[in-house]
């Protein structure tokens, strides 16, 4: 017996046999149109016209699994449609603690909120992420030559002095903002303009100084704020305050500094022999700066121009997901609404206090195993017996495991990240 080949109808043709259908007959639209089509695929599809209506036209038949809860998918849509014209930057884990929220309310147990249900939500009701393309950075010519001759550096001196893990360090400033909105977000497929709502302040800069140790410890942040006087706002206990003009790292705040942060680590009041890989910023490596060192004992090994992507640890694994972190608490001091108002009806700006604790939360929030893999990573921390030396090369982090195919779950350098990694149709 010869197997029939089955045949597929886009919805445009379907709604055209509708059409004629409606107006002529079954019959008459099969003689028409067909067959195939028969008279009783006729049946069906005019059964099915109002879906027909409403479903994406370029597909074929309504594929995938109905949704377990329909209720709940209405109540997030209408959430993320409130957060988008409203223009809140809506991200793949915001939709996943929400979706928890609302389950709790309307009394559904069994809903685990697992990133493959989002990833079904978004695609049964046309979302999609939006998001900027990437420039990779130049390495600079003979590069590997530069990076070999930084690890021997760096091996020779903790062979000759005999450094601890944990008075291995690496300080670097991350610049930051006070609105962090993000350049993605979760929008209906199809829409031309991608507005995201801020209190304007996204212009508005800070630098946060973020430090820590080869093994895993991460020492209290200092932020840098630009005025001429110290602010009169609480300051959280764990947080270290700093002014300038310009909101910048300067010789007096890296002495700042070393006498607030560096020489209070474990070890640091007992100037126990130390190394902090640094870049070459000019107030890192100033004549003040290296004195200041030398009062603490603490050896510098300063990163080759262009390579601080490839040999400071903060750069490698830390830095993205700190701010991927500060992003979050951002989207929810915006989600929450209540703010406060200018005169002119503008929304204020967070207020220092209020960064702080973002800042506080957010650095509490990365992983110490992450901390500590990344100056393995950079060749810094590694065994002197060569057995970890194999880490150097590797590609990336383990990722996390996936319960899903269309799930493409970033590696442990951003395994926090506030979008997970769905893929775009």
């Amino acid at each position: 017996m010869i197997k029939q080949r089955r045949l597929a109808y886009k919805i445009p043709f379907k709604l055209e046999v509708v059409k004629y259908a409606k107006e002529h007959g079954n019959r008459a639209a099969e003689r028409h149109f067909g067959p195939p089509p028969t008279e009783r695929m006729i049946r069906d599809w005019r059964k099915q016209e109002d879906q027909l209506q409403k479903a994406d036209k370029n597909k074929h038949t309504f594929r995938g699994h109905a949704a377990k809860w329909p209720q709940l998918d209405v109540a997030m849509k209408e959430w993320i449609t409130h957060h988008r014209n409203n223009g809140i930057t809506v991200s793949t884990k915001m939709i996943i603690y929400e979706a928890k929220r609302i389950a709790l309310e309307k009394g559904i147990h069994d809903f685990t909120g697992s990133p493959s249900w989002c990833y079904r939500f978004m695609k049964r009701c046309g979302l999609a992420m939006r998001t900027k393309t990437r420039i990779a950075q130049k390495m600079p010519e003979e590069y590997e030559s530069k990076i070999l001759s930084f690890h021997k550096f760096v091996i020779d001196a903790r062979k000759r002095n005999g450094f601890e893990i944990g008075q291995i360090g690496n300080m670097d400033e991350v610049p930051l903002t006070f609105d962090v909105p993000s350049n993605r977000t979760v929008d209906l497929k199809g829409a031309k303009t991608i507005a995201v709502k801020t209190s304007g302040h996204e212009k508005t800069h800070y630098t946060v100084v973020l430090s820590c140790c080869a093994d895993g410890t991460k020492l209290p942040p200092m932020l840098i704020f630009k005025r001429k006087t110290f602010p009169k706002e609480v300051i959280p206990r764990g947080i270290v305050v700093h002014v300038h003009e310009k909101g910048w790292m300067d010789e007096n705040g890296m002495r700042v500094w070393v006498e607030k942060v560096w020489s209070k680590r474990p070890g640091g009041l007992l100037k126990k022999p130390a190394l902090l890989v640094l870049d070459q910023f000019r107030a890192h490596i100033s004549e003040s700066t290296k004195k200041c060192f030398k009062e603490a004992k603490t050896h510098l090994a300063v990163i080759p121009g262009g390579l601080t992507s490839q040999l400071q640890p903060l750069d490698v694994s830390i830095n993205k997901p700190f701010k991927v972190f500060m992003r979050e608490e951002w989207n929810k001091w915006m989600a929450a609404g209540n703010h406060d108002l200018t005169p002119t009806g503008r929304m204020k700006r967070p207020t220092i206090t209020q960064v702080c604790e973002w800042v506080k939360t957010s650095w509490h929030s990365v992983k110490e195993e992450i901390v500590a893999q990344s100056f393995k990573k950079c060749g810094i921390s590694n065994g002197l017996d060569s057995k970890e030396d194999d880490i150097l090369y590797e590609d990336g982090e383990e990722s996390d495991a996936s319960d899903c195919e269309e799930l493409n779950f970033i590696n442990s350098d951003s395994d926090t990240d506030e979008f997970l990694g769905f893929t775009e149709d």
